[in-house]
């Protein structure tokens, strides 16, 4: 009786024991059959995640023409916004001096935004040739020459010369003949958001913070409630979403006409115009601040001598030499003035103010495949055959 008594006690213990060594035959079956020691885990990661790969690439390459058109649309309104509604209420306010600025800063930020824009949407980043010399390795996905600073882009199906990123905005990647062009784009779209912000808040401000009777959609009467809530303003104010309230007009044109708020009721006319004021401030801002966070971004970038890809290397490379105690150096950081020429192509005779400030087709300095580093210079004499 003691002896079954001693064997049912040492019964769990036998079972974590055949159950551990099941699973320790099944892991030798399983790396016998698909060991492989070059295999690593950000490998089987990547492998593992392939098919959301997959559905992002698809997805990116039909949505680009889509977000092309869209920002195309969005930028015609708020030119048109700013045309009808905010440099009337400048030149009224202000003096014709005043003004003539205004005209002339907005339409110098317009012009560099849509030709940088289209530039960068149009220009073709950049591919190596099949015969290029200069090969560091082989691509995988396309079985081509991989030159310094090359990869591979899925949505475009090719390898891209300096790569960024694919920009779905642009419907194009971001690689070396067009990367000034869009971080110039980001830059001008900015400093123009920030500017319509600016420029036209007084008139924001009376369209939507006004004590008078107001045409407000519904998607906005959140925002407005909680700034009276916050502020702790009393009024007697309210709110609309319907399309036959009355709103608040220009006092200076209702006294011209004799006419008080309280005599006239909104036309459709002036409560699109009304809502699109309020569209357009709210717009603007928040693609300012999205802008800023993105152009800072890559402003770090570039003042580091590297892309938005090769950052992701170098932080990797930094660890796996920090781990050998050595110390890890972007073989493409000449320091922040050059590596800011470099990237803007100041170079042969160019200006910042001529080539930077208004818009340039200027090529980049380089051709793409061959690179200096902090450790190699390229030796760009003439040789026989270019003397010839």
């Amino acid at each position: 009786m003691a002896l079954v008594h001693w064997k049912i006690l040492e019964f769990p213990k036998r079972l974590h024991i055949m159950v551990k060594d099941y699973f320790k035959t099944l892991r030798i079956i399983y790396l016998s059959l698909c060991y492989n020691h070059f295999t690593t885990c950000s490998t089987v990661l990547d492998t593992a995640c392939e098919p959301m790969f997959w559905i992002v690439d698809h997805t990116t390459r039909f949505m680009g023409p889509i977000m092309v058109t869209l920002v195309v649309l969005l930028t015609t309104m708020v030119v048109m916004v700013f045309y009808i509604c905010i440099f009337p209420h400048i030149y009224y306010q202000k003096d014709i001096l005043w003004s003539g600025f205004h005209l002339f800063f907005s339409h110098w930020l317009l012009m560099n935004i849509v030709f940088n824009y289209v530039m960068a949407a149009f220009t073709n980043p950049g591919h190596p040739s099949q015969n290029v010399s200069q090969v560091v390795s082989i691509c995988r996905k396309c079985v081509a020459p991989k030159p310094p600073r090359t990869h591979h882009c899925t949505i475009c199906a090719s390898c891209v010369l300096k790569m960024d990123h694919h920009c779905p905005w642009l419907n194009n990647c971001v690689g070396f003949y067009n990367h000034r062009y869009f971080f110039q784009f980001v830059f001008y779209m900015w400093f123009g958001t920030v500017y319509t912000s600016l420029a036209g808040y007084d008139v924001f401000k009376q369209h939507f913070f006004g004590n008078k009777e107001l045409v407000v959609p519904a998607f906005f009467f959140p925002v407005n409630m909680a700034y009276h809530l916050l502020t702790d303003k009393r009024s007697d104010k309210k709110i609309y979403s319907n399309m036959s309230a009355p709103m608040m007009f220009d006092s200076h044109k209702l006294a011209n006409e004799g006419l008080e708020d309280d005599d006239i009721k909104a036309t459709l006319e002036d409560q699109l115009i009304h809502n699109a004021i309020i569209l357009q401030f709210l717009l603007c801002a928040g693609v300012a601040v999205a802008l800023g966070l993105l152009g800072i971004w890559h402003a770090r970038l570039i003042s580091r001598g590297e892309t938005s890809i090769e950052q992701h290397i170098n932080k990797r490379e930094r660890i796996r030499m920090r781990k050998k105690n050595l110390v890890y150096r972007n073989p493409y950081n000449f320091g922040f003035i050059k590596n800011w020429k470099m990237f803007l192509g100041l170079g042969k005779g160019r200006t910042f103010f001529r080539h930077i400030l208004f818009p340039s087709c200027h090529d980049p300095l380089g051709d793409g495949i061959m690179w200096e580093t902090v450790t190699f210079k390229l030796d760009r004499s003439p040789t026989v055959l270019d003397l010839l």
